[in-house]
This record gives structure tokens, sequence and C-alpha cells, in this order.
């Protein structure tokens, strides 16, 4: 028996979710439907990514997509390679009419909670009203399918409404957090020429307001494009924009109803951006049908999500995670709003939420999750009865994480650990209800993503860390980026190393019992002897040293063809690196990992490098160091700490 089978699971699934699942649902289906009969989960897996154009159309019907026009082929590929790929030809439906296929008087549709209110509902009847009038307004204006509507708002409802009445005449959706820097939302926006404007006079972050009226005014003059814009009343600012738009006004519109404008599968839904450390923000653009039928089964399928429940992840309007978030509306689930801090005035606060809210799945990002457990987090498992899932993403979970969930979060509870992107605006890999759960490990390789670990001949390797990459098309992978004609741009970013294969920047290693561990960004990865040397494990085992708070990890090549390992670390308040605190760190990677993980340098810093998505700042760190000019490496705007460049520069 080798080691990997002796490990114990942290989590199994019980009797009533095996057989009451979504996918367990779903599996039955295909087997009265279609015939199909699979003995696991990894027999469907492998359905999906070699049938494609059967596991497609089976969840087309499966989930009652409403077309307003029947779909000649489910799959028509391109004449070489995946961009160009299409999916479900001639179809016509729309993304908010698939939302409002939900609506009841039995339970709210948002229930929101900031740093100044209190939780509140609003109710389906209440959304649809407001959402009416917004699209009526927007058609007022002249927006037609395919302009766009560009938002600076925080996580609050009038965002979801603003989304859905865009979604609903046809138009494209793109929207940026008020706390991303002033440059990097006009350097987004200018890119895709919106006509609209939505932004919010100020918003909330630590028990602080930030009024944020004379921006508007400044990117309203700067978008020449923009015909008009909405201010919606968050912080209550005295001095208002005479010229601007009120969104209450906007909502005393008379209007007849709402109505969905049907748009081709691959009509553009919204406009992500990718995160711009090294050079402008790509205009990652996604189809309304493939970001339809993805977070359907995504959420459905692989979260459990069920019509009653009540979802929740911690985000911002900047992050895609926000708009997966909206998926969960499809399923009939109930979206809990979050807009602040996440630990204000407590780290208590977000599980305080959970609580409260009722919430049945409850996501964050993993640096939230290591937060809480540093922070020694108290929670009572009792206080979250109805929770059944945790969410993790944006970073690889620490075992330790893991392990710290089930003893002091809640011990039968679902930890699914997830990794995608705004790639794809969902992921690759996730949960799934009808396998364990092992500590640091990511359960499954998701439906219809045909994920491999590619080695450095671009060959796939088994238990072995590789390089992670797609080779089957997906249709929520972008339709293009804007203003890329050519696709040079999308080409650069996924098809430069394995033609026509996708490669995501991350290492992997797909186990012997088919789960997925990620060490973190392949382009950041450390190299020490030929041996590849993932960041995620450096961090796992430094920042379990209690006086280290934080850490950053580069490898440094030589001309020689070696290379150097630099470690920086962040340390508790009145801690300082003595030889002593060097040394437990050696020691440490040492015995958790092996001699090759031990760095060549160890230096404190004040503050590590992250993006405003909180995401650590690896790859630009390593080209400063390697003598590239900063201001080409990256953009400050894109950061959520500026100040943390000064120690690397």
């Amino acid at each position: 028996m080798s080691a990997q089978e002796q490990v114990q699971p942290l989590w199994k699934p019980g009797r009533t979710l095996l057989e009451q699942s979504n996918l367990k649902k779903y599996m039955d289906w295909l087997f009265v439907k279609k015939g199909l009969y699979f003995r696991s989960y990894h027999d469907l897996w492998e359905w999906s990514v070699t049938d494609l154009e059967d596991f497609w159309e089976s969840l087309w019907h499966y989930f009652n997509i409403k077309s307003h026009d029947l779909y000649l082929e489910v799959l028509q590929y391109p004449q070489s390679g995946m961009i160009g790929t299409k999916w479900f030809t001639r179809a016509k439906l729309n993304y908010a009419e698939h939302i409002f296929k939900n609506k009841t008087k039995d339970r709210p549709a948002i229930l929101f909670q900031s740093e100044g209110t209190e939780l509140t509902e609003i109710s389906w009847e209440s959304l649809e009203k407001e959402v009416a009038a917004v699209a009526t307004w927007l058609r007022q204006r002249g927006v037609r399918p395919g302009d766009r509507v560009a938002a600076v708002l925080p996580n609050i409802p009038q965002t979801v409404v603003a989304f859905l009445a865009t979604n609903a005449v046809g138009a494209v959706w793109s929207s940026c957090s008020p706390d991303f820097g002033k440059p990097a939302i006009s350097e987004r926006f200018s890119q895709i020429e919106p006509k609209v404007l939505f932004i919010a006079d100020g918003y909330l972050y630590n028990g602080k307001k930030y009024d944020i009226t004379s921006f508007a005014q400044e990117l309203s003059a700067a978008l020449p494009s923009v015909k008009d814009t909405v201010l919606i009343n968050y912080i209550d600012v005295e001095i208002k924009p005479e010229r601007f738009t009120s969104w209450e006004d906007i909502l005393h519109l008379q209007n007849f109803g709402l109505e969905f404008e049907p748009v081709a599968f691959d009509h553009p839904i919204w406009i992500l951006y990718s995160s711009g450390t090294t050079a402008r923000p790509k205009a990652i653009t996604h189809g309304v049908g493939g970001c339809l039928i993805e977070h359907l089964k995504a959420l459905t399928l692989h979260q459990n999500v069920k019509p009653g429940d009540r979802y929740f992840w911690y985000s911002t309007t900047g992050w895609m995670m926000w708009n997966y978030a909206l998926g969960s509306m499809l399923c009939g689930a109930t979206l809990v709003l979050y807009d602040g801090a996440p630990a204000y005035p407590s780290s208590q606060v977000l599980w305080t939420l959970a609580e409260k809210a009722r919430i049945t799945h409850f996501g964050g990002g993993a640096a939230y999750f290591i937060s809480s457990m540093k922070n020694g987090v108290s929670i009572t498992s009792e206080r979250l009865s109805s929770l059944e899932t945790i969410g993790s993403t944006g970073s690889p979970l620490p075992s330790d994480v893991y392990e710290w969930i089930y003893k002091q979060v809640k011990k039968d509870v679902w930890l699914i650990s997830l990794s995608g992107g705004t790639d794809v605006c969902s992921a690759f890999v996730g949960g799934c209800p009808i396998l364990p759960v092992y500590a640091g490990e990511i359960q499954c390789r998701m439906l219809g993503c045909r994920i491999e670990s590619f080695d450095e001949n671009g060959k796939p390797v088994s238990d072995e860390l590789g390089e992670m990459v797609i080779t089957q098309p997906m249709p929520s992978m972008p339709i293009y980026f804007w203003n890329d004609e050519h696709h040079e741009k999308y080409l650069e970013s996924y098809f430069e190393m394995y033609p026509n294969t996708w490669r995501h920047g991350d290492w992997i290693k797909i186990t012997d019992r088919k789960s997925v561990i990620i060490y973190g960004r392949s382009d950041a990865t450390l190299n020490r002897g030929g041996v590849r040397i993932g960041t995620a494990e450096i961090y796992r085992a430094v920042e379990s040293i209690p006086d280290v708070k934080d850490s950053l990890a580069v490898y440094l090549e030589k001309s020689n063809g070696e290379g150097t390992i630099s470690l920086f670390v962040v340390l508790y308040k009145d801690k300082s690196l003595t030889d002593e605190l060097k040394s437990q760190i050696k020691d440490v990677l040492r015995s958790q990992y092996s001699p090759r993980h031990v760095p060549d340098t160890i230096e404190q810093v004040d503050d590590i490098p992250y993006t405003i998505n909180g995401k650590k700042m690896e790859a630009p760190m390593k080209r400063i160091l390697m003598g590239q000019d900063p201001s080409k490496v990256i953009n400050i705007d894109t950061m959520r700490n500026p100040e943390s460049l000064k120690a690397f520069v």
C-alpha cells in the first residue's frame, strides 16, 4: 500500500449526499435518458472530455436551457486550434432571463449587509421591478445589443440590478471595484468605449467612508464614448454632480415590465481584465451562452447549489468571483452580498454573517481562511447549522488550513477548493459531492475540462509535477480579447508554449487517485538542480512558523544556468529576523520538504506586494530583482499595497 493510499480523508460524503446530490441526479438522468451508466465520477469525467458534443448537449437538455431559436450544431471546430470554436450555433438566449426563471415569493432574491447596514432582504418582486426600470432607461438612452456598460460600484444590490438590466437589453457589462487606482480604472474602460457609466458616490472600508464623486466626474469626462453617467447614492455625500443621472430617478420610471433581448450564444456577456501587473490589462471577453451553461454546470453539479440555498462569496466587483457568484441565482439560490472589509470591526464579521444569514455555501479567497486561522478566529459550529460547503480559491489552500477548518470551523462541512480564473470565469478543477476531501488536494478535474499535467517535453504525466494544460475547448473560454482582431494577445496568453493546447500557467500534480494539487504559478516557479518547486510549498512551511506573517519566494537565474532562491519574510510586530529565526526557517523547509527548498538568502521586508485581487506578485518581483525597469514591469494601480515595492526596487 502506497503512502498516498494510507492518508485518511478529512471528509467523506454521507449517504444523503451520495444518493441525493445534484451530480447523482444528473448521473441517474443520463442512465434513464441516454442509457449511459458510470461506475464512478472519474468514468463520468472521462466521457465528458471524450464525447464533448454529447456531454455539453446533455447539459443543455438537463438544465432546460431556453433558446429563442433552435441550435444547429453543438460544436463547430475552427480550421486549427481552439480560438474560434463555436458552440450551439444559431441559438439565441439571455442569461438574466434564466435567473428570473427562479422568481418566487417563497424566499428573497438577495440578502445584503455592509459595514454600515444590518442584514436586509430584497424580494424577487422588488428585484424584477428595479431591473425592469433600469432596462427601460437603458433602452430609452439608446443602449443596444453589443453596446458596453461600465460600472465602478461596490458589492451592493444596485450593482446586481445594473448588471441584470444591462444583460436584459443585450448590452455588455464591465465593472471595476471603486478601490482600484484611478488610472487602472481609466486604462480598462478606455479600451472598451462604454456608452453608459454607473458609479457610486463612494464606498466603505475598515470603518471609513471614501468619497469618489470628484473621480466620477474625472472618469466620465475622460471617456468620450460615455453619453450618460448614473450616480448611485451609497455613502450620502453632500455635494453631488448636477449633470449626472440619479439612480433613484431611474427607479421611478414607468415601464411595461421586464423584457429580455435574445442574443447569440457567443454574444459577449461581460468583459473581465487580466491583472495588468506587467502590461496593459487584457480585456477578456466572454460569451453569454458559454457562461450560462458553465455556471449551471459548475455551481449545480460541482458545488451542489440547490433552490432555496443561500450562496455567499466574499469578493469585490473587480474579481471574477463576483460574476461567478451571480451564477448561483441560476440555480435558484438566494445571493448573499457583503460590502466592506472582511476583518472589520473584527475577524469574526463574515463568520457572524454566515450564522445570521443562514448561509449554505460560504466562499472566499484562500488568504481569508489563512488569516482567520492565524488570527485565532473562534467559531462554534453549532452556530453554522445551515453551512454545507466552504469554498476557497485565488491561491493554493495549505494543508494546515484544511485541517483547521475541520477542527475549528465545522467537522462535517464539505470543503471545496477551486482553481480556474478570469480566463474562463469559472474553475477547471474543483469540488465533487461524491468524492472524499484530502488535505491540500482539490477533489477533481471538473466535467468537460480536459486538464493534463505536461512535462518539459509536452507529454502528459501522472503523479508528477507538471505544467497545467487544457487540451480540449470549453464553452466559457474567451470568445476573444477586446481590440485583438488577429488574436495576437489571445495566442500569446495561452498558446505560445504548446501550439493548440492551452497552457494555464500553474504547476500541478494529478495524483494516483485523480485529485489535483496546485503548487503555484509556473512562471514564478523555483528550479533547484532541475527539480521544479512550487512556491505554495515554501509558503506553507514558512508561514507555519509563529513569528512569520507572510512571505515571498523568488528564483533568480544566473548566466551559467544556475540560480538562487531568495526568500522575503514579513514578521509579526516587534519580531526581527535573527540568525536563530533564519535557522528555524531553513530547518522547517528542510524537514518538511527537502534541502532543495532551503533558500540561499532570507530578508525581512515590511510587506509583500499583492494585486488588488489578493495574489502575491511573484513574477513581477522576480523581474525587478533581475534588474528590469520597474515602470515597465508593473502597473502600481493594479496593486493593493504599492508602498511594499520600495524594499524590492
